[in-house]
């Protein structure tokens, strides 16, 4: 039997206890588009768990793999620092883009500061009925018993329409917000010169420029480029450190959430005893939120750089090292999460994951991801018994995002009117 009939994840688990420890790269995007980087993770996490690799496409790291190792990296900025990078991808040194998340503190405290009230408890009670419209008119114009692509017609609809709301960006041009998002964490190379990259982004900063130029001396507004333009540690910034923020929180925006509304849906498909309960107890959204971000682990790592010769889980990690922190791996850590593998929609510690990072860079927009989904799924269950996913899901080929490109799918029926 050849491998190509053979399960992929069966081939990816013979190859990854096969191969020798040290020739271990889970930085490889292929494995992450076939969804085959599972058993090279749990191999490190049994038998090297702080795991060093000599040679990759993005030179030489160390992999961090368990949930609680993570856990100590992400709180010990003071050594680990993300002033070097935040991903395995190093910046480029003639086109840099400096941004809070890739600071230490205090600078990174005072600029997270600045748009910390866009998210706040606040603000997201005046956001959730605005999402709640937006979501139900997405979900009415879908078609009824033919194929289309949910990522294209939900996901990724209703993310930029949230970052338009929150950038108070021009509607009609949304799906700019979408591009640039692309542009900063995809490989283009197949069909993008970097110049070309480069020139795309500096036209999104020309963009957000004249957005800041009208605001910067208006009325005060709730929304973030007011927030930047009158914050005192953001109102100087230069222009490469403008665009680092401004691409971060479209990123941050739109990435996270969007993949998790794929995912979620996926996940359901792939476990239809899950979604079976789901449907008969509508009241389990809230902790099937929580277990979906934890699934999908849309950001699948995080970066930083030793400053200083450090031992972790056994190991010497020198200065200057590049250290991953592979959320993906410890969303699935055994020793951890019961079943990690498993799909359980009403775990008793929904929220225990590493999805969203952990200490002082812990996602600002978290609970604004969380209410999003959550209205999201309020609102299928009123409308649809069943999303049925027909084909494979197109995965982006990345290490960094656990980004599903395309999910065709099609919904057999509605709910009869008064019927939910």
């Amino acid at each position: 039997m050849t491998e190509d009939v053979l399960d992929p994840l069966s081939v990816a688990r013979e190859q990854a206890y096969a191969m020798p420890l040290d020739q271990i790269d889970v930085s490889r995007g292929d494995r992450f588009q076939a969804d085959t980087v599972w058993p090279f993770f749990e191999r490190l996490r049994r038998e090297d768990p702080v795991h060093y690799t000599a040679q990759s496409a993005f030179g030489p790291y160390w992999s961090i793999t368990r949930y609680h190792d993570i856990m100590a990296v992400e709180t010990n900025h003071a050594v680990f620092s993300s002033a070097s990078g935040i991903s395995i991808f190093d910046l480029s040194e003639d086109f840099p883009l400096p941004m809070f998340i890739a600071m230490d503190p205090p600078k990174h405290d005072a600029q997270r500061k600045v748009i910390s009230p866009a998210v706040s408890p606040q603000n997201l009670a005046k956001l959730e009925p605005i999402i709640r419209a937006r979501a139900g008119r997405i979900l009415d114009e879908l078609p009824l018993g033919e194929p289309f692509d949910w990522v294209d017609r939900v996901s990724v609809e209703l993310t930029t329409q949230m970052l338009a709301t929150l950038f108070d960006f021009p509607y009609e041009e949304r799906r700019k917000l979408k591009w640039w998002s692309e542009l900063t964490t995809n490989d283009m190379s197949a069909t993008m010169t970097i110049e070309a990259v480069r020139a795309e982004l500096m036209a999104c900063a020309a963009y957000f420029q004249r957005l800041w130029d009208e605001r910067k001396d208006g009325p005060a507004g709730a929304d973030l480029i007011s927030m930047l333009a009158r914050g005192e540690s953001t109102r100087d910034m230069p222009p490469m450190e403008f665009l680092g923020n401004i691409l971060l929180l479209i990123v941050g925006g739109n990435d996270t959430t969007r993949n998790a509304i794929s995912g979620g849906l996926l996940a359901l498909n792939q476990h239809p005893e899950a979604y079976a309960r789901l449907r008969a107890d509508p009241s389990l959204i809230a902790s099937m939120i929580a277990e979906i971000i934890r699934w999908q682990t849309p950001i699948a790592h995080m970066r930083r750089t030793a400053l200083a010769d450090v031992e972790l889980g056994g190991k010497i990690i020198r200065k200057g090292d590049k250290v991953v922190l592979w959320y993906a791996s410890g969303n699935r850590d055994e020793t951890v999460i019961d079943d990690p593998h498993a799909f359980v929609i009403d775990r008793p510690r929904p929220r225990q994951h590493l999805s969203f990072g952990f200490g002082i860079h812990r996602c600002v927009g978290n609970r604004l991801a969380e209410m999003q989904l959550r209205i999201v799924w309020e609102e299928i269950l009123k409308r649809f018994p069943r999303i049925e996913v027909i084909g494979k899901p197109v995965r982006l080929k990345s290490c960094l995002l656990r980004a599903i490109d395309s999910l065709t799918v099609v919904i057999p029926e509605r709910h009869p009117p008064g019927i939910s």
